[in-house]
């Protein structure tokens, strides 16, 4: 058991410090501060699967359901055509464990990493991807919390991303980090661009938020 975990008292405190998420997103098998790296390969692997992040040893269930990852499905579209027309480097989807820090396996709902920053020519192809991306995206469901997304900006940063969209599909926004604590929310009527990540992606918001299989059927 991880010392941080042993040295809580009560199952509220491991709540706390997983961003004062539903109780029902934490595994108790293994028993929260005892969960390996191992564990995780094999919810993750197993059929069907359960994407699950290792915190401090404890695996934590993905917020994700149906309507998320439609959106991921959606705007991974614009993001592999982009990156695939120029070979500009690997796209990750939800399913994709990424080491951002020591104990801490995060699974961002889209990712992004330019070939010339994998530490290897063959890292993206391991069963744990032992970097930070240059862009993680996360897609807000209703069990996240703003508590536990701000702990995962703050590991995303302190492991190397350089950008992090949080998308969130009920209010049809978008907010754009280039560092932890301050953003640039966009709505539907505006631009999403690359940035320094991404030089040349433009997305036409209203193009992502109005993808049929996002929206009433008409």
């Amino acid at each position: 058991m991880t010392s941080a975990i042993a040295e809580l008292d009560t199952l509220a405190d491991v709540v706390q410090i997983l961003g004062d998420i539903p109780i029902r997103r934490i595994l108790w098998n293994p028993r929260p501060g005892t969960a390996t790296e191992a564990d995780q390969l094999r919810y993750v692997e197993s059929v069907p699967k359960r994407l699950v992040e290792l915190i401090d040893g404890i695996l934590v269930e993905k917020a994700m359901g149906y309507r998320e990852s439609l959106f991921a499905a959606s705007l991974s579209y614009f993001l592999v055509s982009f990156v695939r027309s120029r070979n500009l480097g690997v796209v990750g989807t939800p399913d994709a464990i990424l080491r951002f820090q020591a104990g801490r396996n995060r699974m961002p709902d889209l990712h992004f990493t330019a070939w010339e920053n994998l530490p290897s020519n063959d890292a993206h192809l391991k069963p744990v991807a032992r970097y930070a991306p240059d862009l993680a995206v996360e897609i807000l469901s209703e069990n996240n919390t703003v508590q536990e997304i701000d702990q995962k900006l703050l590991e995303y940063f302190d492991g190397g991303a350089k950008l992090v969209w949080i998308f969130d599909p009920e209010d049809r926004t978008v907010a754009v980090y280039n560092d932890p604590t301050t953003h640039v929310l966009l709505t539907a009527t505006d631009t999403l661009d690359g940035g320094s990540v991404l030089p040349g992606f433009s997305l036409p918001l209203i193009e992502l938020f109005n993808d049929p299989q996002l929206n009433p059927r008409q």
